[in-house]
Parts: structure tokens; sequence; C-alpha cells
């Protein structure tokens, strides 16, 4: 799992809402290819199962991450970042986030 954004900063309680995928290189979202970022509160596990991507961070770091299978990354929430393929690719991504918790 990277560390770019210090993995002790991932919630422990996170939960899954909804995974999409598999994807591969034809059937990617587009999206993914062109800077985009989580909304508040929302984080992403990215799971790399076959071939290898660049993750990079489209937030001025002029950083990014090289995953080859398996890899897998947590995407936080609001940080503008996008995909390089290279060649085919298996990803699947699940989005998650902390439980709502209710006051009386």
């Amino acid at each position: 799992m990277s560390d770019e954004f210090g993995t002790s900063q991932v919630p422990e309680n996170l939960q899954a809402l909804r995974e999409i995928g598999p994807f591969n290189a034809d059937t990617i979202p587009r999206g993914l290819l062109a800077e985009h970022r989580l909304k508040p509160g929302r984080w992403a596990r990215l799971c790399l199962s076959e071939g290898e991507l660049d993750f990079v961070w489209d937030d001025g770091s002029n950083t990014s991450e090289h995953l080859v299978a398996p890899a897998v990354i947590m995407v936080p929430p609001e940080r503008p970042h996008h995909l390089e393929l290279m060649g085919d690719i298996s990803v699947t991504i699940t989005f998650m986030a902390e439980p709502e918790t209710t006051t009386d």
C-alpha cells in the first residue's frame, strides 16, 4: 500500500460503499485517465490484479506511484489524481467512507 500521504492517516473504520470493475485497458472509464478527485469524506481502494500503471498525483507535488500487480493503493478524499496505463491491466476500485455517526 502506498504511504505517499501516510497510511497512518487512513481511517481504520472505513466501510465499503460500492465497488466498480474489474476494468481492463479497453473498458476502464476514461474519466479515470484524466485529472479527477474523490468527494469529501470518500476514500477509494484501487486494486491492480494484472499489469502495471502509474498513479499520478495532480496536486502540484509532482509525484506518482508506479504500480505492478498485485498492488493496492488507498486514495484520500479531494486529492487530485489520474491513471496512466502501461498496456493491459485489470483494476477494481472500492469506494469507502467512515460510518455515519448518530447522535440522540
